[in-house]
């Protein structure tokens, strides 16, 4: 449902500074786009959107290995308030979802609002102004009166700490910053890692380099995937606003009927058996079969689709080495027998920094707090969106927020609504900012953890669902439905709202709205 601003709301916004009240939102990815489009549809002009690169899209516009591609059908992946009818395939792949979200900023009037190319390096509460101060990377310092965070939680690549890694002489990069300008044909080729990315990668080079050779730490449950392209019939029916919004409503619904996150749930077991079924097909040769068995419960680890990776990895010329891996040499990878394997090119799949939330940025609230230090013991926010200490401070996709069993899309919107909610109130009251209560924001952890008992999560595998501690702050443990719910609104009992002082200019700053 649009957000509408009313007359009184928006005398209120014009009152309360020159130029009305001022938001920072950081990242031009899915997140701040839907952060933007909510403001833009209350009437709220006075925001910047901050992004360290120079266009939109988030990981969608830093992902451009080849076969980078959605694991989530199309028509639920994009904007209830931007759809798009007319795409080309069941599960969209990086160019054309790209090519979307450029299209949303153009029809939502976005561009205005961008500052690419500006990475904020620092962002600090003032208690006495009731304002945020922001410093960018290249020393400017620009001030708002909300920030909003839209980074999410794939935007750090992580570099796995092995010996000798910055002495290999061949091309080494991550998989997230593809090097499109090394060409990999009739070359040995080395991929540490073998999650998402590499299941997507790797069927596309396989049959063009010389050589492969998968250092594998754990084995992947992998599903076959259903992707096709849509049939012209398919294609002309969604090009009704009717059909594309009743394929919508049918993804998902079919989503939430399938979401299970239980151990004991039947739908673990059935999957686990279509997951045995696909491997024992796809792979013929009983020794490669037992290196790609898995031996933890199906969904610890991120369940994946693909119809390509197994025929790809059969391929004679393809190694899947399960050794660990001991050094890196300048000529290749020395794995724990001592064996070293020649390579002229390595690939490091080995995904992101995903539960080291907003570590780009440094944050400090009120009275000088830490974000960093607040969250050492494991990132938690009161319903993913508010952290108590942080005044006026909200987070998109933030901790047990990542969506499973559904689209992130529709959790982020839900998430910008919120966020809308509590700007309002902000507006209508004239108060200088909004806190959530450490009790509300406890509470609500202590309910999570709680029903993360018992989940495929909760299995005792590694992986990016948990923090060094063990502690699961990326999943939420529940249908997305609920979580909108939970999100329709803010509750101001749970939060303190502080009235507004006299501000106190920092010298040499720029309002957000003005930066633009």
């Amino acid at each position: 449902m649009p957000l509408r601003i009313g007359r009184g709301l928006a005398r209120a916004a014009s009152s309360r500074r020159p130029g009305g009240l001022r938001v920072a939102i950081m990242g031009a990815g899915a997140g701040g786009m839907a952060m933007g489009a909510a403001l833009l549809r209350a009437g709220i002009t006075s925001f910047t959107i901050f992004d360290k690169n120079d266009g939109v899209g988030g990981t969608w516009r830093e992902n451009t290995y080849p076969g980078a591609q959605c694991d989530i059908r199309s028509h639920l992946y994009s904007f209830s308030f931007a759809p798009k009818r007319d795409w080309s395939r069941l599960y969209a792949r990086q160019p054309e979802i790209l090519a979307y979200l450029e299209d949303v900023a153009d029809r939502c009037g976005l561009r205005p609002h961008l500052r690419l190319r500006t990475p904020l390096a620092e962002a600090r509460w003032d208690d006495a102004g009731q304002v945020w101060r922001l410093r960018t990377e290249d020393g400017e310092l620009v001030e708002a009166d909300v920030l909003v965070s839209g980074l999410g939680m794939l935007n750090v690549p992580h570099f796995p700490e092995i010996k000798g890694l910055d002495e290999f002489a061949g091309p080494v990069f991550h998989s997230s910053r593809w090097r499109h300008d090394v060409d990999l044909a009739g070359k040995r080729v080395g991929v540490i890692g073998n999650g998402a990315s590499a299941l997507q990668f790797v069927p596309e080079i396989a049959g063009d380099v010389g050589r492969l050779s998968l250092f594998q730490r754990s084995a992947q449950w992998v599903m076959p995937s259903a992707d096709r392209p849509y049939t012209e019939d398919e294609i002309r029916r969604f090009a009704r606003p009717l059909g594309a919004w009743l394929e919508r409503q049918r993804i998902f619904w079919r989503y939430e009927r399938l979401t299970s996150f239980r151990m004991t749930d039947k739908q673990a077991a059935t999957r686990r058996r279509f997951a045995e079924a696909n491997l024992e097909r796809g792979v013929p040769d009983p020794e490669l079969r037992a290196k790609l068995t898995p031996d933890y419960p199906i969904g610890c680890k991120r369940l994946i689709q693909s119809s390509a990776w197994y025929p790809a990895i059969s391929r004679p010329h393809v190694d899947v080495v399960t050794d660990g891996i001991d050094r890196i040499t300048p000529a290749g990878v020395v794995t724990a027998d001592g064996t070293e394997h020649p390579l002229d090119v390595l690939v490091l799949a080995t995904g992101f920094k995903a539960t080291d939330y907003l570590c780009a940025v440094d944050i400090f609230g009120a009275g000088g707090r830490s974000l960093r230090e607040t969250w050492a013991d494991g990132a938690e926010a009161y319903r993913g969106v508010a952290v108590s200490g942080f005044p006026n401070l909200f987070l998109l996709y933030g901790p047990n927020t990542n969506q499973p069993g559904n689209s992130i899309i529709f959790v982020l919107e839900s998430q910008a609504r919120f966020v809308m909610s509590a700007i309002r109130r902000l507006l209508r009251t004239g108060a200088g900012s909004l806190e959530v209560r450490q009790d509300a924001q406890d509470r609500f952890n202590r309910e999570i953890q709680a029903a993360m008992t018992g989940t495929i999560w909760d299995g005792g595998c590694d992986s990016y669902y948990q923090d060094p501690g063990g502690k699961i702050t990326t999943q939420w443990p529940h249908r997305a439905t609920r979580y909108r719910l939970l999100t329709r609104r803010l509750r101001a009992s749970h939060f303190t709202a502080v009235p507004r002082t006299t501000a106190v200019p920092a010298p040499a700053a720029a309002d957000a709205a003005g930066a633009t």
